[in-house]
């Protein structure tokens, strides 16, 4: 079984994402998320998650330290930070078969009223979940 760690920096929204879409996918594989810093989770992309059916309500901010801690391996590593924040992501150390990198923006600086934000983090949505069936055809 392959094991994926999806990395941002507060584990708010993005690696939350990316890592409820690729469990949901029954495959081989079993996916964790952490960031650098702990964060709290984005309401709004527990929100934009039920819409598509996946409830992530339970799911905590989780840091890359306690992974580490915890003595977890993994095959892949993916930063999702956007291009701007790229350099604070951080490097998962120890053995990694595969380390990527995907930009996304970061749904928690959206601004505007309440709508155009959710629309804007639906968007940020639709783009991980893509590339997470993007990389999950790739590794069958």
């Amino acid at each position: 079984m392959k094991k994926i760690l999806f990395v941002c920096i507060h584990n708010s929204a993005r690696s939350q994402m990316a890592e409820a879409f690729l469990n949901s996918m029954n495959l081989n594989v079993t996916a964790d998320s952490a960031g650098i810093e702990k964060g709290s989770l984005n309401p709004l992309v527990v929100e934009v998650m039920k819409e598509v059916g996946i409830d992530i309500s339970g799911n905590t901010s989780k840091t890359v330290s306690e992974m580490i801690g915890a003595g977890k391996i993994y095959d892949y590593v993916i930063t999702v930070c956007d291009t701007s924040s790229g350099e604070r992501c951080p490097v998962f150390p120890g053995q990694v078969e595969k380390r990527l990198h995907w930009s996304f923006d970061d749904p928690s600086s959206f601004e505007g009223t309440f709508e155009e934000k959710l629309e804007r983090t639906r968007a940020v949505r639709d783009e991980i979940q893509t590339k997470v069936k993007q990389f999950a055809e790739e590794m069958k």
